[in-house]
């Protein structure tokens, strides 16, 4: 993963913890693409000012994933929502194929259905 999906990852993550001028100018910078000195012209301050806030922000974004992981936790989870996927439709082939059995097909498509919906929702 590259440097900037992982900071736009850890913002959604943790930018509230971070202050407001600190979330804004990480996320004119690589949310919005905008240039260093883009934001500070923006922002009414020097280019040196937006560059020690960002890497402060980013500092703290990489220091709360360490201590809490819950983006490791999160793709960990996504993984396994995967395989429970992928089970749930080895179960309805074989069954498909050797016992048709309603109440199978039910539950595997309820299992699929249910965790589906848990990896598209938004954290």
């Amino acid at each position: 993963m590259s440097k900037n999906l992982d900071i736009t990852v850890l913002l959604d993550f943790y930018g509230d913890m971070l202050t407001d001028k600190q979330r804004s100018f990480i996320g004119y910078y690589y949310n919005d693409d905008l240039s260093l000195s883009e934001i500070a012209e923006n922002e009414g301050i020097t280019r040196q000012g937006v560059r020690d806030a960002i890497k402060r922000a980013e500092s703290q974004l990489f220091a709360m994933e360490e201590r809490l992981g819950l983006v490791d936790k999160f793709k960990n989870m996504k993984g396994g929502l995967g395989e429970i996927i992928d089970y749930a439709e080895q179960i309805a082939e074989y069954n498909r194929n050797h016992s048709l059995s309603m109440e199978i097909n039910d539950c595997t498509a309820k299992i699929k259905a249910v965790a589906q919906t848990l990896m598209t929702e938004d954290y």
